[in-house]
Order: C-alpha cells, then sequence, then structure tokens
C-alpha cells in the first residue's frame, strides 16, 4: 500500500496546531495559531475548519485525506463528540466532531490528549513492540495513556486516564484545578509546582537561606517570582533550595509513577510534556531513584519520549489509520 495521509489536530487551551502527516510518521506540513476563545464555542470548530484548509493548500486535495484526528485536553464526551466544561476553555461544550466531519467530509475522531499520545507513542516512538504501554505527559498539567494486553483504554466518556487526580496528599494540603485536593497535578504540574514550592519553602523555613537565587527572588519579588522554570533553571545552576524542591517534586512524582505502574502493569512508560522535556534528567531521574520504594508491580523502563511536542499530533494522525485498519 502506497501512502496514506491523515491530518492531526493538536487543542489546548494556549495554542491549536495542526499537521498533515502519512502512515510512515512522516509530518508533512504543520500550522500552528493560538486558540481563539474570543469567538464563543462554535468559533473553535471554525479555527480549525480554516487551518485545514490553510494548510493543504493547493498542495493536496481533501479527497486524497482519510480523516481527521484530534487529541484535546478534556473533560471529553465522545458520544456528543465535543470538550464538556474544559478546564482551559471558557464553555459549556465545545463541538469538534460535527462541525469537522459537516463542512471538510472527513470522518474525524476525537481522543484525550495524552491518549492520542500514546498511540502515537505505540505507532511511531519507543512503543512499537509493547503491548503494555503508558505515556505520561507532565506539562501546564498532568496526563496520561494506556495500552493494556494491546487495547486502548478509553472509558465511557473518552476519561480513562485522568491519572493527575490520583491523589498523592491524603492531607490535601494543596487545592488541584479541578475544585479537589491533594492531587497529583496540584504538586507536580507546570502549574503547580510553584504552589508546591511556596509550600516547601514555608514548612521547611527555607527563606531563612542564604545564597539562593530562588530565595532572594522571593524575598524582593514575592512568591509570584516563582515559576517551574525559575525553579528548574535554579536547580540547574546549582542552588540548594531549588534542588531540594526538585527533589521532593521528584519522590511525588515517583509516588504518582507507582500508581500508574499498579494501574496498568506497563513494560514501558514514556514521558512528555513540556515540564520534562526542558528539565528531563531533573525530571526522570529522580523517578527513577524513588519509584521502587512505593511501587507493587515491577517498576518498567521509563523513559523520554522521542516525538517531543509532537507526540499529540503523531497520534492524532494514528488514530485515523487505526480506524481505517
Amino acid at each position: 500500500m502506497g501512502r496514506r495521509l491523515a491530518i492531526g489536530v493538536d487543542l489546548g487551551g494556549t495554542n491549536v496546531r495542526v499537521a498533515l502527516g502519512d502512515n510512515s510518521g512522516r509530518i508533512i506540513e504543520r500550522i500552528i495559531e493560538r486558540t481563539e476563545k474570543g469567538r464563543g464555542p462554535e468559533g473553535i470548530s471554525e479555527q480549525i475548519i480554516r487551518m485545514i484548509r490553510g494548510l493543504i493548500a493547493e498542495k493536496f486535495n481533501l479527497r486524497d485525506i482519510e480523516g481527521i484526528g484530534i487529541g484535546s485536553a478534556g473533560p471529553l464526551d465522545i458520544g456528543r463528540g465535543g470538550l464538556m466544561k474544559p478546564t482551559n476553555l471558557p464553555f459549556d461544550f465545545v463541538p469538534l466532531v460535527k462541525p469537522l466531519e459537516g463542512e471538510l467530509g472527513l470522518p474525524t475522531y476525537l481522543l484525550n490528549d495524552c491518549v492520542a499520545a500514546v498511540m502515537g507513542e505505540r505507532n511511531f516512538g519507543l512503543g512499537k513492540s509493547h503491548e503494555n504501554l503508558v505515556y505520561v505527559t507532565i506539562s501546564t498539567g498532568i496526563g496520561g495513556g494506556a495500552y493494556v494486553d494491546g487495547h486502548l483504554l478509553i472509558g465511557k466518556d473518552g476519561n480513562a486516564h485522568e491519572i493527575g487526580h490520583f491523589t498523592i496528599d491524603f492531607e490535601g494540603r494543596l487545592m488541584c484545578g479541578c475544585g479537589r485536593r491533594g492531587h497529583w497535578e496540584a504538586y507536580c504540574s507546570g502549574s503547580g509546582i510553584p504552589n508546591y514550592a511556596r509550600l516547601v519553602i514555608e514548612e521547611e523555613g527555607l527563606m531563612r537561606v542564604e545564597g539562593s537565587r530562588l530565595i532572594e527572588d522571593v524575598r524582593k519579588g514575592g512568591y509570584a517570582s516563582i515559576t517551574a522554570k525559575t525553579v528548574y533553571d535554579c536547580a540547574r545552576a546549582g542552588d540548594e533550595v531549588a534542588k531540594r524542591i526538585v527533589e521532593r517534586i521528584g519522590i511525588l512524582n515517583a509516588i504518582g509513577f507507582a500508581c500508574v505502574i499498579d494501574a496498568y502493569d506497563p513494560s514501558l512508560i514514556t514521558v512528555g510534556g513540556s515540564v520534562t522535556l526542558n528539565n528531563p534528567d531533573l525530571v526522570i531521574d529522580p523517578i527513577k531513584r524513588h519509584v521502587e520504594k512505593h511501587a507493587r508491580n515491577r517498576v518498567p523502563d521509563i523513559a523520554l519520549t522521542p516525538l517531543g511536542e509532537d507526540a499529540v499530533l503523531y497520534g492524532a494522525i494514528a488514530s485515523v489509520f487505526s480506524h481505517k485498519g
């Protein structure tokens, strides 16, 4: 069989990324735009349709494309083909599947972004030989996708893999963006790390430490000066306070990974997301050091995804070919 083409969409609260790819795992064309939130929920699908038309332009024809795959942050409503009260978009429901199919005439498949990413990993990344595989993203939020015995886990609404909402702190010291306390995402995601850094600094009396750039920044600008980037940048530069916080984050990540291992029993876990991709050793090494203390099942290989920031796009493209056979 010759080259087959599909469209992949990575829909986020900040950016929309659209790509044309083929069944060999090659991304041929791509385009990225800021997510347009000002034109109502229907404006999101209208933006995606416009981007797809612009992407193929005069080089390709819609009838040569087999379908469209969308990987999006949830929560999803697979039955209605859209997003229900998404945490990163200010709408009750965002329709996606019907508008795209109606306007472009192509079958359209909607997946959680991390489910799309694990599909990308299994088809085009490190997971090609694995029947039991988990992809974990540590980015603005924390999410995952899983294959168990070769079966992609979806769930009744498409949300069978909200690992970022595993409880890793039963005391519930920090509030998650979902409104619950103690969730993994509240402590170790890009949005949660500043709050956890403040918690560590206050609990351990670290404001008294001299010679720490991170502490000096807090003294000058308050806790608002702390971001995930500043924590990891300072740790990489040898800042002892930042290194302490990164190690604490690593311990909590290891607890989260242990839950993933005991829930899904994978032979491989690949890790992506902006926090991980920008700080691979500082994120992954502490997980590897601490995870065996918490996991009941045998610890699998844990590796950085080779698909980088394109994991969701690869998986969205792969989802089309998996439906077509």
